[in-house]
């Protein structure tokens, strides 16, 4: 269920290709056991589709897009680099909302905006950003919620990851609520994605557990939950290493991150 990302400022093609080793000697994937996607800047998304290939994987590439992480491009642009991104192999789409619209009150805007995301999309799933904890009330993220939901997002998502405040509780209660509510009315269900802060098996724990409690079941595959992490995976191969061996991992075999 986690898309691990490789979203920062110096992401540079050798280390989409030649990505540090995790592991050795131990590779889950045989076994079912993989991340539900990979989630790289526009730019390196061939890079990723190659050396997934290459390495014999069928784990999607996601890629964010309209300005990430402040959606502050034009919308021709922001359009532009969904379409790009699309056509050189991602089959998710991670786009950011203009705060500005929610700040503002230009609801009918910001459904026009997902809408056309949505369209460039084509077949690649959207999942829209609300970046909550720049939209000032836990109001504005129910409203942001919802009309990222009518416009056609197949998940909402917390945020990106690079905000002050990111991944809350509080910011999810609302959410789920707003995805349950949206489900009892429509019958369309719709993912979630909290990203920024989830750093530790335990952590994934405990977002798994309110998924469960506000959901249901039926949420708890990655269809319709992921968590957005950069750090994640290093600690959950850790507790793994763990599990089997009964020993925590030295840094030669396994990274802390």
């Amino acid at each position: 269920m986690q898309d691990p990302s490789h979203l920062h400022h110096s992401s540079w093609q050798c280390q989409i290709l030649n990505p540090q080793p995790r592991g050795q000697g131990s590779n889950p994937q045989p076994h079912g056991i993989t991340t539900a996607a990979v989630c790289v800047y526009p730019a390196r998304v061939c890079d990723a589709v190659r050396a997934l290939k290459a390495a014999g994987c069928d784990i999607p590439v996601a890629s964010v897009a309209t300005g990430f992480p402040a959606g502050q491009t034009h919308l021709k642009t922001r359009l532009e680099e969904i379409r790009l991104a699309v056509e050189d192999g991602a089959t998710e789409i991670d786009v950011v909302i203009n705060r500005t619209l929610v700040l503002t009150g230009q609801w009918e805007a910001l459904y026009d905006e997902i809408r056309q995301f949505r369209k460039a999309c084509g077949e690649a799933h959207l999942k829209t950003i609300l970046a909550t904890g720049e939209l000032g009330s836990l109001t504005n993220v129910y409203k942001a919620s919802m009309i990222a939901m009518m416009a056609g997002s197949d998940f909402i998502k917390t945020s990106t990851g690079k905000e002050t405040v990111n991944a809350t509780f509080p910011v999810a209660i609302v959410m789920l609520r707003a995805i349950r509510d949206f489900f009892w009315k429509t019958g369309n269900k719709i993912g979630f994605k909290p990203a920024g802060g989830i750093r530790s098996a335990k952590d994934s724990l405990a977002w798994l557990s309110l998924i469960k409690e506000e959901l249901g079941d039926e949420w708890l595959k990655p269809e319709l939950f992921r968590i957005g992490a950069s750090t994640l995976l290093a600690d959950i191969e850790r507790q793994i290493y763990h599990h089997v061996t009964g020993r925590y991992a030295a840094y030669h075999d396994l990274p802390m991150s």
